[in-house]
């Protein structure tokens, strides 16, 4: 996972570089609690129904997210989260970006990180 300041990157630039490297952008909007940050991923992600918008879910819906995103024959994606400074002061940040960077390791190329902190 990779960390990036609003001050020195634009969404836009971001953005652009993901689609040069040839990969999908998906953009996470930015929400300043816990719920709101794991509900977020499960709408832009498209996660099922079922999901339970708690930590163990975003875990076990990203890894489905990877695989489903390798075996459709899509471009690789690229997940752009953005963090507000508020939320980045919770506890939680840090243990979502360790499920972050565990589902990175477990897609391999086919899923990639980038937080911008705003």
């Amino acid at each position: 996972m990779r960390i990036f300041s609003a001050d020195t990157w634009t969404l836009e630039k971001l953005r652009a570089q993901v689609h040069d490297a040839g990969r999908r952008a998906l953009i996470i909007p930015a929400a300043d609690s816990k719920k709101a940050v794991l509900a977020a991923f499960g709408e832009v992600l498209d996660f099922p129904d079922h999901y339970g918008v708690n930590l163990d879910a975003l875990n076990d819906s990203l890894h489905d997210f990877a695989d489903a995103a390798s075996e459709n024959g899509q471009r690789p994606v690229t997940v752009i989260w953005q963090v507000p400074a508020a939320f980045r002061a919770d506890r939680a940040f840090g243990i979502i970006c360790e499920v972050l960077q565990d589902a990175e390791r477990y897609a391999g190329q086919d899923l990639k990180v980038i937080a911008v902190c705003l």
